[in-house]
């Protein structure tokens, strides 16, 4: 699977981005995903996450009522709406793709997930 991230951008503070990551190869809906970011001189921490098949989700408490995350089966790709963004959003935003879970987890885990895109850069203005 490889996963292509895009949609980051310049934006000031309150405003609104979409993330896209698209999956390339089969059987994308039987894949756990995932949305993480990474801020400079931080570590990796998960922001949301979205179960196979049920489509169930999950939200670190930072980000809750804010982004919501969504998938396309059809077109094989994964969403994250970010709406009132704040400056600590500002990070690298990576899509990541585990094969382990069930139908109704997720893992917050980075180590858990298989595959990775290249990430897309999220800087929101003050």
């Amino acid at each position: 699977v490889q996963l292509v991230e895009s949609g980051g951008e310049l934006v000031q503070v309150g405003g609104s981005l979409r993330l896209s990551c698209v999956a390339s190869g089969r059987y994308f809906s039987t894949y756990a995903m995932g949305w993480f970011r990474q801020a400079p001189g931080k570590e990796r921490e998960f922001v949301a996450g979205i179960s196979k098949s049920v489509s169930r989700t999950y939200y670190a408490d930072s980000v809750k009522g804010r982004f919501t995350i969504s998938r396309d089966i059809a077109a094989n790709t994964v969403y994250l709406q970010m709406n009132n963004l704040k400056p600590e959003d500002t990070a690298i935003y990576y899509c990541a793709a585990d094969n382990g879970r069930t139908d109704y987890s997720v893992s917050r885990l980075s180590g858990a997930f298989d595959y990775w895109g290249q990430g897309t850069q999220v800087t929101v203005s003050s």
